[in-house]
């Protein structure tokens, strides 16, 4: 990885004279490594900010290739907003390329047990939004978007009070905050890495606690194939339904973190047979 970013770096040289950034003339220029720190600069930042994302919109984040020109980027920016740990190349170019001006959220909600997803819990996501609004010095427009994200975080808490069941089964590992947060138990056929195959024991074995717990849905996400979800659902007699997991928005979608996190909880609703 790191010989890679080195390569990219010597390609700089030749874009250094495009470095310019007319569109964001004045602005404070912000690097994000995915969606939803995209999301947090962007609805903190608002008019002051111009808000480059590194991860394509359909693309999955943790496969993250940069190309020469966006190590230009990630060199001219005011601040790269990054999860370290989540896109091992970003990690590498930051910390040859940025001397300060850059920004783990993780410093801000520390990670449990190498999870990634902390913006699955909008309790979390209002503790990174009140960093990030520090970083960029618009503490009164992440004080507004903190009381949106508690406000989500209330309609959580009362959807998911009272519920057939409690148990959901993910294809990937993907939202473990989640269900700390409202006290749902997580059965993923993967680890945290969506791309990763299960084993046949493992799969045997999600298969008998899926049974067990009596679920009705299994989840898949919107970027990575649904192929094992559905196998799982057909031995089983379930059916599948998305969770998304917001690392990425589809190409061309309307939605945003706040409506898709409500189509998350409608689905989980539905498939715990929630009152």
């Amino acid at each position: 990885m790191l010989s890679r970013v080195l390569t990219l770096t010597l390609a700089i040289a030749a874009l250094a004279g495009c470095s310019t950034n007319p569109a964001g003339e004045g602005k404070q220029r912000v690097v994000a490594g995915f969606y939803p720190l995209e999301f947090l600069a962007e609805r903190i930042g608002g008019d002051a900010v111009s808000v480059t994302t590194l991860a394509q919109p359909g693309a999955e984040p943790h496969d993250l290739e940069l190309k020469p020109s966006q190590v230009v980027q990630i060199t001219d920016a005011d601040l790269v907003l990054y999860l370290k740990g989540f896109q091992p190349e970003l990690d590498e170019a930051v910390e040859q390329k940025t001397e300060g001006k850059s920004f783990d959220v993780t410093t801000a909600s520390p990670l449990v047990g190498g999870d990634p997803h902390i913006w699955l819990d909008p309790s979390r996501m209002a503790t990174l939004a009140d960093a990030v609004g520090r970083r960029l010095n618009q503490p009164e427009a992440a004080k507004v978007l903190q009381t949106e994200l508690i406000k989500l975080d209330t309609e959580f808490a009362a959807g998911l009070k009272s519920c057939q069941r409690r148990q959901i089964v993910t294809s990937h590992d993907a939202f473990g905050y989640l269900a700390r947060r409202y006290q749902l138990e997580q059965i993923p056929i993967t680890g945290l890495t969506p791309e990763g195959e299960p084993t046949p024991q493992q799969l045997r074995e999600v298969k008998q606690k899926a049974q067990q717990t009596g679920a009705t849905t299994i989840f898949f996400e919107t970027l990575v194939s649904p192929a094992v979800a559905e196998t799982l659902a057909n031995e089983i007699g379930a059916k599948t339904a998305v969770l998304d997991p917001l690392e990425g928005l589809e190409a061309g979608s309307s939605e945003d973190y706040f409506s898709v996190m409500r189509i998350n909880l409608d689905t989980l609703r539905e498939a715990l047979g929630c009152s």
